[in-house]
């Protein structure tokens, strides 16, 4: 068996892993409660022969699969958790959430999930056909959104056994994202005061509200003066009633801190919490600081990196069935067209990165409904400006992660058009691709010791030494972040 045998393999099985996303996309289960979603996924792998360990790091819904022994040992990344409010009819151009459920499949995780058991469904069925040492780890991840569950395994050594690491994400174009997404923390601050009556006795009130609002005052006069890449975002999730005639004694406010490198998160951190016990000091009232999650950013591997794209281009690329074209249509009229953005991006691509061939071929596309081109692989280590657990993954071994359109070109993540394409045809002619592009990129390393040997020095030469420090405080813990 060769690598497009495994392709085929994958392909044979496409009615199987469509009804499996799907079987995901109509239970969407938000952050630490995807039991539905993580128990079909491991009764798949056990009905497969992978040996099945549940509940790692403290997650319940986490899970690892194993097949083979041995090494090399690699490793692919699952996520299944929905977002909360993204309801919505499947294959609908217009908003229409469902009556039977408020959550929603809106950054396409019923996808990754099975697109990742595919890839390595096909891996095992490489070294199975051909009578080859290795091991097959699968890693089902819950809680990306909002509850950095791969930085809870990371911290709990669950990735130290494989050699290299490799995933995907839905999205609106075919690619390796070019570049490192951003490290972040989310903190609470939460201020206490005294109440009391506003009017009657002011005098006896210390005001948590006004403490808070003094914050954000200074947090503001602050992002003038940190990195241009860094972002601070914040909620006030308390202010501590509806009643304006009594002094507030509690006001709770979740800050999102994002910047390139994780120890430039930490330092705007501590600027922050200054911010915050000085707003306190004004008021006379206290403030309990207490992060509640974190991710590093992702440390880019170029070795990895160029190996899935060119399998995202010698991979037959999926196209729009013809029964949905009308859907896609009707989609694409809900959004900004994107032309003008994939035009502006290639243009200012130089030649020795893409030829002019290449350029000429992307920008004759450009206005295309669901883009069927790979976008040129440019290694970077510049920002991304969105986060991802994956990061933590990178830090441990050689991380590669490519997306793959699944979407109509222009879909933002976490918008109803993306739920509402989660169960289409040509959601799940791309989910597979990517599990080919994956599969393929695994049999390429299987078979070539030295490249993945080349991509854990490129690592090595990256951390320079600095050994993973989880962003995540030994002190937190999943149960912490369930009712947050």
């Amino acid at each position: 068996m060769n690598r497009h045998d495994a392709v085929e393999y994958i392909a044979s099985r496409s009615d199987y892993f469509s009804e499996l996303s799907d079987r995901i996309w109509d239970h969407p289960e938000v952050r630490f409660t995807e039991t539905f979603s993580s128990n079909i996924l491991c009764r798949a792998f056990e009905a497969e022969g992978f040996q099945v360990k549940r509940g790692l790091a403290e997650l319940p819904t986490s899970f690892v699969a194993r097949y083979g022994g041995g090494k090399p040992c690699i490793g692919f990344l699952g996520e299944f958790d929905a977002l909360p409010g993204m309801s919505q009819c499947p294959g609908i151009a217009e908003r229409t959430p469902l009556e039977s459920n408020i959550n929603g499949h809106g950054c396409g995780h019923n996808l990754l999930g099975v697109g990742s058991l595919a890839a390595a469904f096909g891996l095992k069925k490489y070294l199975e056909e051909n009578g080859l040492p290795g091991t097959v780890v699968y890693f089902g991840c819950p809680a990306e959104e909002g509850g950095s569950g791969k930085t809870f395994m990371a911290r709990a050594h669950c990735f130290d056994e494989i050699d290299c690491a490799i995933t995907w994400h839905p999205g609106a174009c075919n690619g390796v994202p070019p570049g490192s997404f951003l490290a972040n923390y989310l903190v609470k601050y939460q201020f206490t005061g005294i109440s009391s009556h506003a009017a009657a006795f002011p005098q006896m009130g210390r005001s948590a509200l006004d403490a808070l609002e003094l914050m954000n005052m200074g947090v503001q006069f602050l992002r003038e003066h940190i990195i241009q890449d860094a972002r601070i975002h914040y909620a006030i999730t308390d202010t501590g009633g509806d009643s304006p005639n009594i002094v507030q004694p509690k006001a709770t406010a979740m800050y999102q801190i994002r910047a390139p490198k994780t120890p430039q998160v930490e330092e705007i951190y501590q600027r922050v919490n200054r911010i915050a016990e000085g707003a306190a000091m004004m008021t006379d009232t206290k403030v309990d600081i207490k992060i509640m999650k974190g991710c590093s950013n992702t440390v880019p591997n170029v070795v990895m990196d160029r190996i899935m794209y060119r399998n995202l281009l010698e991979v037959p690329r999926p196209v729009c069935p013809d029964s949905e074209k009308k859907l896609v249509e009707a989609l694409a009229a809900t959004l900004k067209p994107q032309g003008a953005v994939v035009r502006q991006q290639v243009a200012a691509m130089p030649e020795y990165v893409v030829s002019a061939v290449q350029k000429q071929e992307i920008l004759d596309r450009a206005d295309e409904t669901i883009q069927t081109f790979v976008l040129p692989y440019t290694p970077s280590d510049a920002p991304i400006p969105a986060s991802s657990d994956v990061g933590d993954v990178s830090w441990v071994c050689p991380t590669s992660q490519i997306g793959t359109a699944t979407w109509v070109a222009g879909t933002a993540p976490h918008t109803w058009q993306a739920v509402a394409s989660g169960k289409t045809e040509f959601a799940h002619r791309s989910m597979l691709y990517a599990a080919q592009v994956m599969a393929s990129t695994a049999i390429d390393l299987y078979s070539a010791p030295d490249q993945l040997k080349a991509a854990r020095e490129e690592l090595d030469r990256y951390l320079n030494g600095t050994p993973y420090h989880s962003p995540m405080p030994d002190d937190i813990h999943p149960s912490d972040l369930y009712n947050q």
